[in-house]
């Protein structure tokens, strides 16, 4: 009896044909997993094509809900962005979908897993890296980085196969979907002197269709957590596909990004996340109504180092764990409302309120009620400028200052 494989498929070229080339050279019985994360509207075509190129067992798992809940919001609550502008979309899918693999692995009693990554990108060390904390016993196969075939020998060799592809020679884009954005990359986006066109866009209408007139959304969080959209309650999925539909309209949530890789290059990305965007352009404003100063600036420094380890592949690392627990303290009391104003491609905080808010109208008023002791400021400044006078006093004069 053969060995079995677990292959992370999506249902286009290079996991399709992944699933004979496997079969042939390594003699695997291959079981694909799909893994349901807001991507794909017919998972039912997509399961059917896995057995029909040769798997002996096709999966697909909803993850939308696990997705949303377990990486996109505890992303969130750390406001990361990598390199201050992405949120992360394709990047928080990788783990989960490397865990379903995982999962499925062990179910199957499976010896081995493989992806459909090629040699150049992130998700290759996303999807490796991710199995060795989870089942460091299990054989990671990367058949793109092996079979050494172009683009268009690639598609030759389905046709000669018989497997069916949703590509065809010459095709612009490179495309990953999920429930918190859209990536985009290849064809003419490989300059970037290059505007991207129109129809690289899906998620957010285009200037000429922004409509005349703003509209404001109030988001609701608990302990940094978003709950409800204009006082209506909804669960993460349905909260996450309503915003992409307000703040997309509006053409909120475009990124064109010179991105450094984590393999060492740097690549032209086009991102759609216009609920990802929102959300944590809100939760960083409630943040700031009800954290310290001190808490502001360190968790700054944590939500950078927070991106890049979910960037680089380390999710399931010790050291991520420990910056999420230290995330989820600082949770406790963002609770509030933000109100945000969406127009003409943009998004603008105009109002906060929370139960914690730090901020004191009678301490920061300059009108009547005023509570503030002035007469504090000059003992105040005193103190605050002295080691400036004594440095000054001893120190400036013999430099000639």
């Amino acid at each position: 009896m053969a060995e079995k494989l677990v292959l992370a498929y999506s249902g286009g070229l290079d996991t399709s044909c992944a699933v004979k080339w496997l079969k042939d050279k390594y003699g695997y019985d291959i079981i694909t997993v799909t893994g349901d994360v807001g991507n794909e509207n017919d998972f039912t075509f997509v399961k059917n094509k896995a057995l029909k190129v040769g798997a002996i067992k096709s999966y697909v798992v909803d993850c939308k809900e696990g997705f949303i809940k377990d990486y996109c919001f505890e992303a969130l609550k750390a406001d990361a962005l990598y390199e201050n502008t992405y949120p992360l979309a394709t990047a928080l899918n990788r783990p989960l979908i490397a865990k379903a693999l995982v999962d499925i692995a062990k179910k199957e009693g499976a010896t081995a897993i493989a992806h459909g990554c090629t040699g150049k990108g992130n998700d290759q060390v996303r999807f490796e890296v991710c199995t060795k904390a989870l089942a460091p016993d299990l054989k990671v196969y990367a058949p793109a980085r092996e079979w050494g075939m172009t683009r268009e020998e690639l598609i030759k060799y389905a046709a000669a196969n018989d497997i069916p592809v949703p590509v065809k020679s010459g095709s612009d884009y490179s495309i990953d979907d999920s429930l918190w954005g859209r990536a985009i990359e290849c064809g003419v986006l490989e300059n970037p002197w290059n505007e991207p066109p129109a129809d690289v866009y899906q998620w957010t209408s285009s200037p000429d269709k922004w409509p005349d007139q703003p509209e404001y959304v109030e988001i609701d969080f608990e302990r940094g957590i978003p709950v409800a959209i204009n006082g209506k309650a909804y669960d993460p999925v349905e909260l996450v596909i309503e915003l992409n539909q307000i703040a997309g309209r509006h053409g909120v949530g475009r990124i064109d990004h010179i991105e450094n890789r984590l393999v060492g290059i740097k690549s032209r990305e086009v991102y759609e996340s216009p609920a990802g965007c929102l959300l944590i352009q809100a939760h960083i404003a409630l943040e700031e109504l009800c954290m310290s100063k001190d808490q502001l600036r360190f968790k700054h420094y944590v939500a950078t180092q927070y991106a890049d380890l979910i960037y680089n592949a380390l999710w399931f690392s010790a050291h991520r764990e420990d910056l999420a627990a230290y995330v989820d303290h600082t949770q406790r009391f963002i609770t509030g409302t933000i109100r945000v104003k969406l127009y003409k491609g943009s998004a603008v905080v105009v109002g906060r309120k929370s139960p914690y808010s730090l901020y004191n109208y009678k301490l920061a008023t300059y009108d009547e009620g005023d509570e503030f002791d002035q007469s504090s400021a000059p003992g105040f400044i005193q103190l605050w400028g002295l080691p400036v006078k004594i440095q000054s006093q001893l120190q400036n004069d013999r430099l000639g200052k």
